[in-house]
Parts: structure tokens; C-alpha cells; sequence
């Protein structure tokens, strides 16, 4: 088996890499359950009793082929820029707090960002905006993220995603959202107690996030609130909490290049992250 040295830590892995083997914050053990159909998710998220055990679970999911297939070709066939160092290969766990009152939702794992450094938008353009942002509005310990163990550090708040494999052209299939979605489902059912406000990186992530708050049996304003830069709406617990839901054009290159989301246009939503409980 050929293994290639992390890029922080200096210690070799195989690309995929085995769980429990030592990468920098892998939730997994070699035991770590494993869902391999749609059937085994519902089942070993519902069955969730942490957020560090469902962490564990989603970064061995097996459940959709074509993602697996394609996580893994990307990770054996690396881009030439990183050909010297191993890749996750794996599905990418949520990221941050363990009690938040923040959240952010994002997409997918970037094929040779996060599926290359296991963690969320570490790693790729997308991140570097994402983490300079979160740092100037005084939730990231650092402004930069290059890779897992790296020692950034986000206060009172986690990012997640609906769906954690990579994709083949960053488009996952509507079967493959449906899938992945209920680890998310069981994440907010986690995190409600203290959850106080959720920002979601694009269209998708904001469909994605209100079809999971009806699944929860949360009160969700019909009709459907639109998406747009800015957007705000309130959503309501089952147990009444109120939850504001904040949506933000994505940090992908195409926006941020294209001037459709600057700098201060991300600080002002991402500082709302901070907003007190009314």
C-alpha cells in the first residue's frame, strides 16, 4: 500500500485514508459502523447519540456508489499540484463547535479540497475566503485554513453540509441529497438546545436546510421563503424555539471573482452569526 506523508504532521497515510489510523481529528474507528444504503443511514443516524458519534458514522458512509467511486478515483488520482501528499478521501464530518449557537451549511466537499484535507473548506479558494471572513468577524481562531490539525479553532459556532461527499462536476443527484440529508436531519435534532441561528452558503443549502426543519416538524412559513443574499426568515422549533435562518451567496470562485459576493457582503451576514437570543 502506498502511503504519502500529511502535510502537517509529517506521518504517512494511504489515499483513501483508513479510518482510525491517525489523520488529525478522525472521528472514526476501524470498528465505526458503517450506513451502505439509504435504509442503514436512516438507521444509524436516528440511532445517533452524539454529535461525536454521528461524526464518526458519516466519514465511513458508504451509501451512495457513485460518490464513493468518485471520492476515491479523486483521491488515488490526485491533482498534480498535491501529488506528494495523501488524501482524505473519505466523507468530510461537520466542523467546529460541539455546542453552538451557530451554524453554517454549505454544499458539498470541494474533490480536491476538503475530500483532499478532511475537513470542511479547507484547502480550496471557497475556504480561504470563508475562514478570513469568519476570523475578521471574530468567530476563527486564524484567518487561514491549510489543512486537518492545523489548530484553527471556530467560538460558538459549526459548519456543516447536506451532503459530504465530494461529487462528480459539484453536483450531486437528487437521490444522493435526499441520502445524505438525514445525517443533517439528526444533526439539528443535536444541536436545537442551543442553535440560535443558521446561515446557509446558496440556494441549495437553503432548500435543503428548510426541507430538513419540515422533516423535524419545525414551523417553516409557507409559502416557501425565497433564497436571496441576505434573506431572513424565522423558523420554529418543534418546541416553539425560534431559529433564524440567514442566507448568503456562496463563496465559490464564480461569485467571488465575479464580484457577486465581496468581502463585506460576507462580513455582514457572517457577523449575525453573533446576534443575540430575542
Amino acid at each position: 500500500m502506498t502511503t504519502l506523508p500529511h502535510p502537517g504532521t509529517g506521518e504517512p497515510f494511504a489515499s483513501p485514508v483508513p479510518p482510525g489510523t491517525g489523520w488529525p481529528a478522525d472521528p472514526a474507528r476501524p470498528r465505526t459502523r458503517v450506513a451502505r444504503s439509504s435504509d442503514d443511514v436512516e438507521r444509524l443516524a436516528a440511532s445517533s447519540r452524539s454529535l461525536e458519534q454521528l461524526d464518526a458514522r458519516v466519514t465511513v458512509c458508504r451509501a451512495c456508489p457513485r460518490l464513493v467511486a468518485w471520492r476515491e478515483s479523486v483521491a488515488r488520482d490526485k491533482r498534480a499540484a498535491f501529488a506528494g501528499e495523501p488524501y482524505w478521501g473519505r466523507p468530510v464530518a461537520a466542523f467546529g463547535s460541539t455546542n453552538p449557537h451557530g451554524l453554517i451549511v454549505g454544499l458539498a466537499p470541494a474533490a480536491n479540497g476538503a475530500n483532499r484535507t478532511g475537513r470542511m473548506f479547507t484547502g480550496d479558494r471557497s475556504g480561504e475566503w470563508l475562514f478570513a471572513s469568519l476570523h475578521r468577524v471574530g468567530i476563527a481562531s486564524q484567518p487561514v485554513s491549510k489543512h486537518a490539525g492545523d489548530a484553527l479553532e471556530l467560538d460558538g459556532v459549526r459548519i456543516t453540509s447536506p451532503v459530504h461527499c465530494a461529487p462528480p462536476d459539484n453536483v450531486p443527484t437528487s437521490v444522493e441529497k435526499a441520502t445524505c440529508s438525514t445525517w443533517l436531519v439528526r444533526e439539528l435534532q443535536l444541536l436545537e438546545p442551543g442553535l440560535r441561528t443558521v446561515v446557509t452558503l446558496g440556494g441549495i443549502a437553503w432548500t435543503q436546510t428548510l426541507g430538513v426543519a419540515r422533516r423535524l416538524g419545525w414551523e417553516v412559513p409557507r409559502p416557501a421563503p425565497r433564497f436571496g443574499h441576505g434573506a431572513e426568515v424565522e423558523l420554529r422549533t418543534a418546541k416553539g424555539r425560534p431559529i433564524k435562518l440567514l442566507g448568503c451567496y456562496h463563496v465559490s470562485q464564480r461569485n467571488t471573482q465575479t464580484g457577486v459576493l465581496t468581502e463585506d457582503m460576507l462580513d455582514a451576514v457572517l457577523a449575525r452569526l453573533h446576534d443575540p437570543i430575542l
